[in-house]
């Protein structure tokens, strides 16, 4: 693909005047092009009308940062949480048991989550919220919740296991309680390292596909409310890739928008690793 100036002509060979304002790709045929601000403002993905195709994910993005997010606000707490718990408060056997629990949640195949949060958590939360369908938002969010807890326990306990324990030592020579020296000395002295548990859990969340495809409804819209079924980026791939033909322009879309969720995941498991490499550069010093 190389990228093009869009023209107002009555077609697409490039007749008229070219209006430098518009942004498009070109595919590399050239017989077709692909114009950049539908693609990111547009609600209208409708890929095999026979008229004219529409190409907009401006529903697909909004429904994977909306999900995602649902996901972080519902797995921090915990994650940290259990972080916290393993860390300082676990000791013996619990803490083995504890950890190996982690480690099998971390290790369950992601479409064995979505058949758990299609025949299991879908059905609950019809019974309980009077939702008309159980798959949506807040099945994905909890799904993908469950899903980027284990990592963020994982990266969190050893973040907080690298605090010296001179740090501790010191504050209980000063009567801090335990919970006091977690909140007053651990988080603080481990800032970084927590941070790079929960952009580790982002970059897990909003790269998922098998279970938000089967999950979150599979419906092109902008959720109005968690019981809304949404689309993301990664299960339309997943869903439309091998209905398209090789080679055309709705497969083309489809990897230009596997190129956007490449970019996205990449800076955030960037930015975790450059933390990562942070924290031990200041152990070092």
């Amino acid at each position: 693909m190389t990228a093009a100036d869009g023209s107002k002509g009555s077609g697409n060979n490039g007749s008229g005047t070219i209006d430098a304002e518009d942004a498009f790709v070109e595919f590399g045929d050239g017989r077709s092009s692909l114009d950049l601000v539908e693609f990111f403002t547009s609600m209208n993905w409708r890929p095999a009308s026979t008229i004219r195709p529409q190409y907009g994910t401006l529903a697909l993005l909004v429904g994977s940062l909306s999900v995602t997010g649902l996901a972080m606000l519902l797995a921090v707490p915990f994650g940290l949480g259990a972080a916290v718990f393993v860390s300082e408060f676990c000791t013996g056997k619990t803490k083995e048991i504890l950890k190996i629990v982690i480690e099998l949640l971390s290790a369950i195949p992601s479409v064995v989550w979505g058949f758990i949060g299609l025949v299991v958590l879908g059905p609950f939360l019809m019974a309980t919220t009077g939702a008309t369908v159980g798959v949506n938002l807040l099945n994905g969010g909890i799904i993908l919740a469950l899903m980027s807890v284990p990592i963020m326990v994982s990266v969190g306990e050893d973040a907080l296991k690298a605090v010296p324990d001179s740090y501790r030592e010191a504050a209980l020579s000063l009567g801090a309680t335990r919970w006091e020296i977690v909140y007053r000395v651990l988080f603080p002295a481990a800032k970084n390292g927590l941070l790079a548990a929960v952009l580790l859990g982002v970059g897990r969340a909003i790269g998922e596909t098998m279970a938000v495809l089967m999950a979150t409804g599979h419906s092109v819209q902008i959720p109005h409310s968690l019981l809304d079924p949404i689309r993301t980026l990664t299960a339309s791939i997943a869903a439309e890739l091998g209905e398209t033909v090789q080679g055309d322009e709705h497969y083309r879309v489809l990897f230009l928008i596997g190129v956007v969720l490449f970019v996205v995941t990449f800076i955030v498991n960037l930015t975790a690793d450059l933390v990562i490499k942070g924290i031990r550069s200041d152990k070092r010093a």
